[in-house]
């Protein structure tokens, strides 16, 4: 569990990035997921933005991305979503 302090620094952080998938009309495949897994993976930290043509509702997502992945949810902002997963080498510092 993140505190709002780690949670803070991992915006900051996630600010200056694009957001690496886009979530479209398809909704989440089995393929995004694991892309989604695998960077989380290889950065701890991602940005992922949902597009208005997708037709599954924001929270459903996040509890989606969040239970298959198993990642926490930093910050959702209208339709962009921040995950964060802890990696075995530790590349981001959390204060």
């Amino acid at each position: 569990m993140l505190t709002s302090k780690q949670k803070s620094y991992l915006r900051s952080l996630a600010q200056t990035e694009p957001a690496l998938f886009q979530i479209g009309k398809e909704g989440l495949s089995d393929n995004l997921l694991s892309g989604i897994s695998d960077y989380l993976k290889a950065n701890e930290l991602v940005k992922v933005s949902v597009l208005k043509s997708c037709d599954t509702s924001i929270n459903e997502i996040e509890i989606d991305v969040c239970s298959t992945c198993k990642c926490e949810l930093v910050q959702c902002i209208g339709r962009t979503l921040i995950f964060y997963r802890r990696s075995k080498e530790h590349k981001i510092v959390l204060p």
